[in-house]
């Protein structure tokens, strides 16, 4: 993970510490929304895996989809069948 993209998991590593055992397990994704920005910024770096993340919790309302939703590029065989070349 490059610095940037560690100093921009912060915010999603206080969110996991602090409030989300206050939250509960109500996500409809599947990995959660939290674990899924910390993989996108992983994988894509600060700038690229915070637009994916942002685009992950805009996604997240009552007349959203759910179900699995992993990031782009970590599950070939997902995008392969989605026909989505998200890399």
């Amino acid at each position: 993970m490059t610095p940037l993209a560690h100093i921009a998991a912060l915010p999603v590593r206080a969110y996991r510490l602090i409030f989300s055992p206050w939250v509960g397990h109500n996500c409809r994704f599947q990995p959660t929304c939290s674990a899924y920005a910390l993989e996108a910024l992983e994988k894509h770096g600060a700038i690229k895996g915070s637009l994916l993340t942002i685009r992950r919790i805009g996604r997240c309302h009552p007349l959203g989809s759910d179900g699995y939703d992993p990031v782009p590029g970590t599950d070939p065989e997902y995008d392969a069948k989605h026909g989505k070349d998200r890399a």
